[in-house]
């Protein structure tokens, strides 16, 4: 089990620290900043799906799939949330954290709700927010839905580099529907040809406080993997 570290960053949010990897779970220019920014504008925003469903990699503290559902409520959209996690936070952790106080107090149960939810079941938090949290590893979990939009939030390629290689985002496009957007806050130049590589068309965007640039990639449909080069 990990050692976690609770911080605080620039713009009042709390993330992780992991001392064994000096690794945070979030900018520390702003976690939940960073997160609206990637995850809501670039990406739930950006789609017109409704209903959405959303694959998250990376569920961590819950900060995107609580961003989530307030999105979700104010613009009465439904969304189907799926979040792949191997590590999950232990609930004495979660009771710190201050999203609920710097997103939206009225509706701070909703947080712990979604943290309470079972795993491995779809659990409906809200009339417009349903989440299903499995716990596993991305390199061999097999996915039985087709997604719309992916979060792909893991660690910095630096850290866990297995996870932003080309046979990861090979696996991503199979599972996810026509028109399917992947967002990321990795902008680095192996990331953009894995993703191109794997079938989609990249654009990078203007990034968070602290980060020159994020990454949006689109599906290209029906792909032709034959012409590429592993």
């Amino acid at each position: 089990m990990l050692k976690r570290e609770i911080k605080l960053t620039k713009d009042g949010s709390h993330t992780l620290f992991i001392p064994e990897l000096n690794e945070h779970y979030h900018s520390t220019h702003g976690a939940i900043q960073e997160a609206i920014h990637v995850y809501i504008e670039a990406g739930l925003r950006f789609s017109d799906n409704d209903p959405i469903q959303i694959l998250e990699i990376g569920f961590g503290t819950g900060l995107n799939a609580y961003l989530s559902l307030v999105e979700a409520e104010k613009a009465h959209r439904q969304v189907l949330y799926h979040t792949l996690e191997r590590f999950p936070v232990e609930e004495e952790q979660v009771k710190i954290l201050n999203y609920p106080e710097q997103i939206d107090y009225d509706q701070k149960d909703l947080f712990y709700k979604i943290h309470q939810a079972e795993w491995e079941k779809l659990c409906r938090i809200t009339d417009y927010f349903s989440i299903k949290k499995l716990e596993g590893d991305l390199r061999n979990f097999n996915f039985n839905e087709k997604y719309d939009l992916i979060y792909f939030d893991a660690f910095a390629p630096d850290i866990q580099p297995e996870l932003w290689e080309l046979d990861i985002f090979k696996k991503l496009y199979h599972c996810t529907n026509d028109d399917a957007i992947v967002v990321t806050y990795c902008s680095k130049g192996i990331v953009k040809r894995a993703l191109r590589a794997a079938g989609f068309q990249v654009k990078r965007l203007p990034g968070p406080p602290g980060k020159h640039h994020i990454l949006r990639a689109t599906k290209i449909n029906d792909f032709n993997f034959e012409n590429q080069l592993d």
